[in-house]
């Protein structure tokens, strides 16, 4: 619309004889209420008019209208200028900017920006937490290039520690030499079951340890230091429950309050006593061994590991999503000691009694961190300023996007906040794509206990779902078995991908599978069965693009559409800018809906004459076109039939 734009610096030089610079014309889309596809905004020109803003809009609408054939009408109501553009000004945009190829294909725009996602732990399986992730990961991943990015695709493994050594040893124990194929399962949920099994079996040790404390208040078993922690906690605890038997009975928030407080504290003995269990020391010594580069710890983790990335391998494929780079934490836990080196050098952090070094952010609204332990030993924001250090070696991207939940905000705020303060490269480009929980009907999710939505179980269940429902419609009882199957996972995929994607990342959000699968609704079918109706109907066509533009009226709808189509590069742009697929989500469903609205309302087969049929073939090709590429950018394919 820059054509609008310079036309308007015109008019008010030639009407008010002052020169405006084109930023202070402020274009918007027209309210759906009244006339008009693009809207000017008069207010800021009256001190230049001197006169009411709906008189200022009027003359300046007038003069639009004299200089450009483009302007068929306006109307201004209070301060906004509503200009319709003419029929043959939107059919030209329809053939000149959306048919071709070329359409919605930014130019490369000389920046590198990495986005890391998934970063999974190799003890358990990918969850529904995960699919977010990955979903969110690799559509950010495909919008940035689709606005012209160098994009890499990375995956930080976190494959070693103390959690990953407990899979470890309760297979080593419980295991009996079991493994992916003499027991049929996915080699990431046969180490998954260990870390489960390794829980449970850790309660067994747990129980009676806390029946001593709390029994009979028995802490023979504990170390002087621990002791007097836990001495200092029951204590504490006891003081709280005096509070909340005090506590009148009509106080329920207190009481609450009070109640959370007392677990807090018991859960804090817990920690202690899981740390004398034979199962953690044992964990410990593993650990231990590993670092050490014990041969036959190292052999146990190297082919556990290895059960756990061939199953990983084959849901990534299953849900459509890749990595250019894959970093091991198991190669940089390590890195950042030669950056905490750097920082103490520059003052930018400081060391204690104990040796431990420290970072003071209090004047920056946060805490002391500590970034290196007393002992010499790392913490995870010590490997973390190593790994962002060794991206930026490996790729000296201008931007780096971190796709991580919510619950790490106060980590990743420390982290750029400490980059920037060192005055590393890159540090200006760092993002925290922050998301929220997925959430059940039936709660949160625990991989601990088993009670996790597995991503594979998901899936499967979401492409029996869109069995169930696409069969009832009846549509595909003459497609061969091959395609259905092909069909009911696409179906599947689209509603799971499209449901977590359409909501913005910040927002928490309950999943519903059988919400998502509903081909009339806010949903990823309802969008692909549009585009295989308007595929049908090409195919019915024989429909072959023609080059040479013929002009017809246009109906409200037509042009609804094809204004919609033409504002597809520009929400490429928004949703780049703000790491956002729901927008890109929410305008293919407004789309798919304003197309669904013509089909209804016109004829396209039967139109009146060869010059309208084609006109609405063109449309159909372009609205399919585009729903295609919008799908796309969120990792979801649309089929030519349902």
């Amino acid at each position: 619309m820059d054509f609008i734009i310079e036309a308007a610096v015109k008019a008010i030089k030639h009407l008010y004889q002052t020169d405006v610079a084109p930023a202070a014309i402020s274009l918007q889309e027209t309210r759906k209420e009244f006339e008009g596809q693009v809207t000017i905004v008069t207010f800021p020109f009256t001190k230049f008019s001197r006169k009411g803003p709906e008189q200022t809009g009027s003359e300046i609408g007038e003069y639009l209208k004299n200089e450009l054939r483009e302007v068929a009408a306006f109307n201004v109501v209070k301060g906004f200028l509503n200009i319709s553009l003419s029929d043959e000004y939107w059919i030209g945009q329809l053939y000149n900017q959306v048919l071709p190829d070329d359409f919605a294909v930014a130019k490369p725009n000389e920046q590198k920006v990495m986005v890391e996602y998934s970063s999974p732990n190799t003890n358990k399986p990918l969850h529904l937490g995960h699919i977010r992730n990955n979903l969110l990961g690799f559509s950010v991943a495909q919008i940035l290039a689709a606005a012209g990015y160098d994009v890499v695709k990375a995956n930080l493994v976190n494959d070693r520690g103390i959690h990953i050594c407990k899979s470890m040893l309760a297979w080593q124990i419980f295991g009996n030499g079991e493994t992916p194929e003499s027991s049929g399962l996915k080699g990431d949920h046969l180490v998954g079951k260990y870390y489960v099994l390794f829980d449970k079996e850790l309660r067994k040790q747990l129980v009676p340890i806390l029946e001593r404390v709390y029994e009979e208040n028995d802490l023979t078993l504990f170390n002087d230091n621990q002791k007097e922690k836990i001495q200092a906690l029951l204590i504490n605890i006891d003081k709280l429950k005096a509070k909340k038997y005090a506590t009148p009975e009509n106080e329920t928030k207190l009481i609450a309050e009070l109640t959370d407080k007392i677990g807090a504290e018991e859960d804090k003995i817990k920690e202690i006593a899981k740390n004398i269990t034979s199962l953690m020391i044992e964990t410990q010594q593993m650990l231990q061994k590993w670092e050490a580069g014990d041969a036959e710890v190292l052999d146990l983790w190297k082919t556990m590991n290895g059960w756990v990335y061939a199953g990983f391998a084959e849901t990534y494929k299953q849900l459509g999503v890749d990595f250019d780079k894959y970093y091991y934490e198991s190669n940089t836990y390590l890195l950042g000691k030669d950056i905490i080196d750097e920082g103490l050098e520059k003052g930018v952090f400081f060391k204690k009694q104990d040796g431990s070094v420290w970072i003071d952010l209090t004047a920056d609204g946060l805490d002391e961190k500590l970034v290196l332990r007393g002992d010499g030993t790392s913490v995870y924001i010590t490997q973390d300023l190593g790994t962002a250090q060794l991206k930026y070696n490996d790729f000296h991207m201008d931007k780096s996007i971190y796709v991580v939940g919510n619950e790490q905000d106060y980590h990743f705020k420390v982290l750029f906040l400490i980059l920037n303060k060192l005055g590393k490269a890159g540090a200006d480009g760092l993002f925290h794509l922050s998301y929220g929980m997925v959430d059940l009907p039936s709660g949160k999710m625990k991989s601990r206990e088993g009670t996790v939505v597995d991503a594979d179980d998901l899936m499967s269940e979401m492409d029996a779902t869109a069995k169930e429902q696409t069969d009832a419609m009846g549509k595909v009882d003459s497609f061969s078995d091959e395609y259905k199957q092909q069909l009911y996972h696409t179906i599947g995929m689209g509603a799971l991908k499209y449901f977590l994607l359409k909501v913005d990342p910040k927002k928490r959000l309950l999943f519903d599978p059988n919400e998502s699968v509903d081909f009339q609704g806010h949903t990823g079918p309802f969008i692909q069965y549009t585009h295989a109706r308007i595929r049908s109907v090409l195919s019915r066509a024989e429909y072959q693009v023609k080059s040479t533009i013929e002009t017809t009226a246009l109906d409200t709808v037509e042009r609804d559409l094809i204004v919609l189509l033409t504002q597809f590069p520009t929400v490429i742009t928004d949703a780049a800018n703000s790491y956002s697929p729901a927008i890109i989500a929410n305008y293919v469903y407004e789309l798919a809906k304003t197309y669904n609205k013509f089909y209804h309302e016109k004829s396209i087969l039967q139109a009146e004459n060869e010059v309208l049929k084609q006109f609405r073939l063109e449309l159909s090709a372009s609205s399919a076109k585009v729903i295609n590429k919008g799908m796309a950018l969120l990792g979801i394919d649309v089929p030519e039939r349902m």
